[in-house]
This record gives C-alpha cells, structure tokens and sequence, in this order.
C-alpha cells in the first residue's frame, strides 16, 4: 500500500520511553544503545533509533520496528535480550508500547489476541 508514491510501514512499531535524571544520563545513554544493538540483532528487526526530548532532555525514547508482534515478543524472550537489555528495559515509563501501523481506510486494530506472527 503506498500514499503519495511513498511505501506505508507494516508491522508493529514499540516506543519505550525513559524518564532519566541529568546525573544519570551519561550512563543511560550507552546502557539505552548496547540495548537497542542487542534487539537490532534479533529476527524481525526492522528498524530503530534512540531519541532524546527537545523540551525536556530527561525523555528519552527507544524505538523500534518490528515485522509482526510475534518477532517482537521473540526477540524479548531470547537469552541475550533477557540478560542485556530487558534490565534496562524496565525502566520503562509504565505504559503500553507496541503499536499495530494504521494505514489510510484500513480496518483499525481490535481486541482480540493476536497471531504471534
């Protein structure tokens, strides 16, 4: 599916925010990017990227996608995610993170369980 010539991304999109205090930023950061290097190697990976806020520099967000839900609960169940970045991860502002691509017309997500892909 395309819109404007441009190819829509499937699959499903995670953003884990941080709330980090200044102190604590400069070990946050390789701590944040070892973990996203650790999920990156994982199947099903697409893409991702480590952000920071503009207007309140104590956000922090990972981001990444994903081919289905499936590859992502994967890649969190795999023995080096576990042990390298699912610590960090925690750290996570407590909110849901795994989002399915809305694309324009399409049929919106609903609740029912999801096929693992």
């Amino acid at each position: 599916m395309t819109h404007a010539g441009r190819p829509y991304a499937d699959g499903v999109l995670v953003v884990n925010r941080f709330r980090i205090d200044a102190p604590e930023a400069d070990a946050f950061r390789p701590e944040l990017e070892a973990a996203h290097a650790l999920l990156a190697d994982r199947p099903g990976y697409v893409v991702g990227w480590v952000a920071r806020n503009v207007d309140e520099p104590s956000l922090w967000t990972l981001v990444t996608r994903w081919e289905n839900v499936g590859a992502y609960r994967r890649a969190l169940s795999s023995y080096d995610v576990k042990i390298g970045a699912v610590p960090l991860l925690s750290r996570a502002i407590d909110e849901p993170s795994a989002y399915e691509v809305v694309h324009p017309g399409g049929d919106l997500n609903i609740e029912v369980t999801r096929s693992l892909g």
